[in-house]
């Protein structure tokens, strides 16, 4: 409403049209002020606003309606910024069917088909039901917040806030009233220090069938008759396909069992697959398996960690509510502590829940990390690594170190202690996180600096060393091994 009477003011419009104007323009009040004032009547056609009628007023006593033909009185007759006339019934019956349709009643226009006139929301207000009143100005609201290019709905489950997102701060993590962070930029959760990319790449590869076809590479074989693939589920070679296959043969060889027995090696070894592995048959096979199935263990090892610090986060959350409900007072009671004193535990909370999400991400950073980029991908463990372990001392204390003043019968001498080591732990783990962002959002930069400042300083000294020698001209010989006193290794 405030956009919408700005530009009614501005440009001496009725607020119908200015609603109309900021709609097309999509919520912007800049652009509607230089386009409507660089060419007013290009863009009032555009829009469908118009300056005079296009059919003149009638000073008859009955109107024909443009719809159903029928003669009413003036006041049974209705019209736009055109004039073309049209009975109020057949004007319900439009409006009515394109609220019923949809948004798209937001960008209506005069029945006439040949006629571009926008139709306002005071016709609506006008004409329309209770119910389709409703609908359209929540339509409306939605438009203001979808249409518009600096705000969004918050993505939460449920919830029905809208974000106005301030650029200029670099950063697309945003958190909403209802606590829910989440990236302006992608709308997935708040994943900083991952970039967009990385993290829908992520998404994709967890809800993928690739690793589905991984595992059936990695631990099953196909049947030799029907194709099928069959995972060994026992400690014996000898396998039966389920029905209506049926077929019998050797886990190893793939050989029919009937040519298998005590001459071949039993039950739990193939003598044939050994002679055939020897003479390179299976070597591409088990390449293949051997590379799905390090790939797979590869993308576990990075999921299992993933997944784990989404739920630490999740049950670090439950414990914060948990803490701001319930323990909060009880320790105020129990210690004779003002609850405004003990907000470094509510502190620590939240400094938990934003670690494990950070750190959530940090391992799907790992994943796409290049395998030969050593260096970086050292520091990156060693900067991980660092923050684990703070990240991980934390939560203990916070977590164990906090229930015995919980449960202690009156106040604690120790518990100042606690309140010290809480919140340098805290200051420490937010140290350690914030350099760990910092490093992954420069691309682990560092790690090249260091090593061309290294290539700098060795380079220059390999260049000190060899003018030193040219400069003593005759007296370079001296460095050669033919010169030197055997006595001089001593």
């Amino acid at each position: 409403m405030d956009n919408i009477e700005r530009v009614s003011v501005v440009l001496s419009i009725t607020e119908v049209e200015a609603s109309i104007l900021l709609r097309h323009f999509h919520w912007s009040v800049g652009r509607v002020h230089d386009e409507w004032f660089a060419d007013e009547e290009r863009v009032r056609k555009t829009v469908g606003i118009l300056e005079s009628h296009v059919v003149p007023p009638s000073d008859d006593s009955e109107l024909t309606c443009g719809i159903c033909f029928d003669s009413y009185p003036p006041e049974k007759i209705a019209s736009v910024s055109c004039g073309h006339p049209f009975c109020t019934t057949c004007w319900t019956g439009y409006i009515s069917t394109t609220i019923n349709d949809g948004p798209g009643c937001l960008m209506l226009r005069c029945p006439d088909p040949s006629c571009l006139a926008a139709v306002g929301h005071d016709m609506v207000d006008k004409l329309a039901s209770e119910d389709e009143k409703e609908k359209y100005n929540r339509y409306f609201l939605r438009s203001y917040i979808e249409d518009n290019r600096k705000m969004k709905w918050c993505p939460a489950p449920g919830c029905d806030f809208a974000i106005d997102f301030v650029a200029g701060s670099g950063n697309y993590d945003v958190s909403c009233l209802c606590s829910f962070s989440f990236c302006w930029n992608c709308t997935e959760e708040a994943h900083r220090p991952v970039d967009c990319s990385t993290v829908s790449k992520w998404i994709l590869k967890n809800s993928a069938e690739s690793e589905n076809m991984n595992w059936i590479l990695a631990n099953s074989k196909p049947c030799p008759r029907c194709k099928r693939p069959i995972e060994k589920n026992q400690g014996c070679m000898h396998m039966t396909c389920t029905p209506p296959c049926k077929y019998e043969f050797c886990w190893l060889c793939l050989g029919a069992w009937m040519d298998h027995g005590e001459r071949t090696g039993g039950f739990y070894a193939c003598n044939r697959y050994e002679v055939a592995k020897q003479e390179g048959q299976y070597d591409e096979t088990e390449r293949r398996r051997e590379m799905a199935k390090n790939s797979l263990e590869r993308y576990t090892h990075y999921y299992e960690r993933w997944a784990s610090n989404q739920t630490s986060r999740q049950k670090a959350m439950a414990d914060l509510q948990q803490a701001q409900m319930q323990n909060l007072e009880k320790l105020s009671d129990k210690q004779c502590t003002p609850e405004s004193q003990l907000k470094f535990i509510l502190e620590a909370w939240l400094q938990i829940i934003e670690c494990r999400r950070v750190l959530k991400w940090t391992y799907a950073y790992g994943y796409y990390l290049p395998e030969h980029e050593h260096a970086k991908r050292q520091f990156f463990e060693y900067l991980q690594g660092e923050a684990e372990s703070g990240l991980e001392r934390l939560h203990q204390c916070v977590e164990k170190d906090l229930v015995q003043f919980l449960i202690a019968e009156g106040p604690s001498k120790d518990f100042n202690d606690f309140r010290t080591k809480l919140a340098g732990l805290t200051s420490v783990t937010k140290n350690y996180f914030e350099n760990l962002v910092k490093a992954l959002e420069n691309g682990l930069a560092d790690v090249d600096s260091h090593a061309a400042c290294s290539s700098k300083s060795t380079s220059s000294k390999s260049t000190g060393c060899s003018s030193k020698t040219r400069g003593k001209g005759k007296g370079s010989s001296r460095t050669g091994g033919s010169s030197r006193n055997p006595d001089d290794n001593l």
